[in-house]
Parts: structure tokens; C-alpha cells; sequence
């Protein structure tokens, strides 16, 4: 079981002198896993750990940027769970913190709170204030305190570095198969079920409404979708991402989404999405009946596509 570490606790005797790999793991993509492999190979009688930060220095540093996070911080835990780290370090990314100079990174941070005996990191990390640490002056600092250092090269396809800005890339071109090569598994998003207009339910299509929040905006439009529910149910389903331009244009993108052959209240409850596959963008109808229409059409082109899996 994975055992999580925020920056106010304080690390057990059992967490410390684990082999960490640094990182914002935003995703936890085939490039991350990569990642911790060569750390797991190379230590395999240590502990895994990840130390990572929360928010994604990039909320503090561009506030006004548009979401685009593919994991928020559960999702990110529960993927490096799967893969087997045994202990999470999240350290709280604060403007208190990112003023922390490269020196007291190494030597507060890494040596004297975590405690790590060695660490693993891509070659293009940097850190402390100003990004003024880089891998030359992690080596020198960590042989000076006895920490051992493992810089891994990125995992590369045809097309070049594995990256989380490649998958969300993907997934803003509305290529949702191409994403989940890169990720190693199909994206998806979990999220409250949120009350809506109900506008759905008078064409036969109630939905379950759901924020983005801090997950990049997929390419709008519908998708097939697969759906967790909280009681472990495994169904599938189409989903529009986008702002319903036919009705009043909101100013919120959205994920709505219709299971099929379910009608049950889950209202408040959390569901994980995964995005299949995309079936067409999104576009405006001239009203509720043009609508339905095509939902029908959408509808049965997930299950094609859903059928097409068997």
C-alpha cells in the first residue's frame, strides 16, 4: 500500500532511505513508468519513492493559463499506486517554496526531511528558485552528502520524448487512441456528478454532468466513453465535451455524459470517465428534435464502436 506524505508530515523511520525519482508525474504517461523501472532496477532492495509537488508548479507560476493538467493530484497518486511506489512526497508548491534556493533544496529538502538515499530524475530537471539547479550541481551536491544519482534519458518512440505536453496535445486534436499509446492506458477524469438543466431527459438522453476542473480541455465534441461507478460497475456510454452551443453558450466547458440503459439518481456521487475514442465534434442544431437525432447517431456509433472491442 502506498503511503502519502504531504510537506507538514513528518516522514517515517520506514520512509526514509527510500531511491526517489523527482518529478510532476502530470499523467503518469509510459515515459514516468519508464522512469521508475530503471530506478527499481537499479535499487531493488530500497524502497520506491516519488517526490512531487502540489499544485503543478505551472498553476503558481501562470495563474492565468487555461487548465491543462491530465491527472489532478488523486488521480496522479492512484496511477503511481498501480505502478508500485511505496511511498508519495508531495510537497506543497508554494511562492514560499519556490523562493527555496537549489542549495537548500538538496540539503533541507532531500537529506535532512526525506532522507532519501538516492535519486532518479530526467536530464532536463531543474530546480530551486529561479530554476538555478540543474543536473551538474545535483550531482556535485548529492556526492557531497553520500546520496546516489541517477540520471535516466526519456523514453522515446518514432516521433520522438514520450511527454505529458505530446498527450495533451493529442487529446486537444481530438486523438484520444494516439493519447493512450503515450499514456499506456486510456485517459479519463474523475469527477462529481453535478446538477444541470436536465434538458437531456426530455429527449431520452439524461446525462451526468461533470466539471473539467483542472483537467486540460479535450478537442470538443463526442466521445465513447467507458464509466466507473462508485459502486465498481463498469459501463459504457457516449459523453459531448464542449459548451453546448444550442442552447446558451456557456462559458465553462463541460463533459456530460449518457450510460446506456441506466437510469439511476448519481447525483453528488463521483464516476471516472474514460474517453474512448471521438466520434465527431462539436456543432450547433437548430433545435431539440435536430438534436435528439443526432444523439441517436452518436449513440449508436459508440456502441459500434464498443462492439467492435469484443
Amino acid at each position: 500500500m502506498t503511503v502519502i506524505f504531504e510537506s507538514d508530515q513528518p516522514v517515517s523511520k520506514e520512509a526514509r532511505g527510500s531511491v526517489a525519482v523527482l518529478g510532476n508525474f502530470d499523467g503518469v504517461h509510459r515515459g514516468h513508468v519508464y522512469l521508475l523501472q530503471q530506478l527499481r532496477q537499479q535499487c531493488p532492495d530500497l524502497p520506491l519513492s516519488v517526490i512531487t509537488f502540489e499544485p503543478h508548479p505551472r498553476q503558481l507560476f501562470f495563474k492565468e493559463d487555461a487548465p491543462f493538467r491530465l491527472t489532478n493530484a488523486k488521480e496522479r497518486n492512484a496511477a503511481l499506486t498501480e505502478q508500485g511506489v511505496d511511498f508519495i512526497f508531495q510537497i506543497n508548491f508554494t511562492p514560499e517554496f519556490s523562493s527555496l534556493s537549489a542549495h537548500d533544496f538538496v540539503h533541507q529538502i532531500l537529506h535532512e526531511h526525506l532522507g532519501v538515499a538516492h535519486i532518479a530524475c530526467g536530464e532536463c530537471f531543474a530546480f530551486g528558485k529561479g530554476r538555478s539547479g540543474n543536473i551538474d550541481y545535483l550531482s556535485s551536491e548529492t556526492q557531497s552528502l553520500g546520496i546516489g544519482l541517477t540520471v535516466v534519458k526519456p523514453l522515446q518512440d518514432e516521433n520522438g520524448n514520450i511527454s505529458s505536453t505530446r498527450i495533451r496535445h493529442l487529446l486537444k486534436e481530438g486523438q484520444p487512441v494516439q493519447a493512450a499509446e503515450l499514456l499506456g492506458r486510456v485517459w479519463s477524469i474523475q469527477a462529481i456528478v453535478q446538477h444541470g438543466d436536465k434538458r437531456g431527459r426530455t429527449i431520452g438522453f439524461p446525462t451526468a454532468n461533470l466539471s473539467l476542473g483542472e483537467h486540460v480541455e479535450p478537442k470538443c465534441g463526442v466521445y465513447a466513453v467507458k464509466i466507473a461507478l462508485p459502486d465498481g460497475q463498469i459501463r459504457i456510454g457516449v459523453a459531448n465535451v464542449g459548451y453546448r452551443p444550442t442552447f446558451t453558450q456557456e462559458s465553462e466547458c463541460r463533459l456530460e455524459v449518457h450510460l446506456f440503459d441506466f437510469d439511476q439518481d448519481i447525483y453528488g456521487q463521483e464516476l471516472k470517465v474514460w474517453l474512448h475514442a471521438f466520434i465527431r465534434a462539436e456543432k450547433r442544431f437548430s433545435g431539440l428534435e435536430e438534436l435528439k437525432e443526432q444523439i441517436v447517431k452518436d449513440a449508436s456509433d459508440a456502441k459500434e464502436f464498443f462492439n467492435t472491442l469484443k
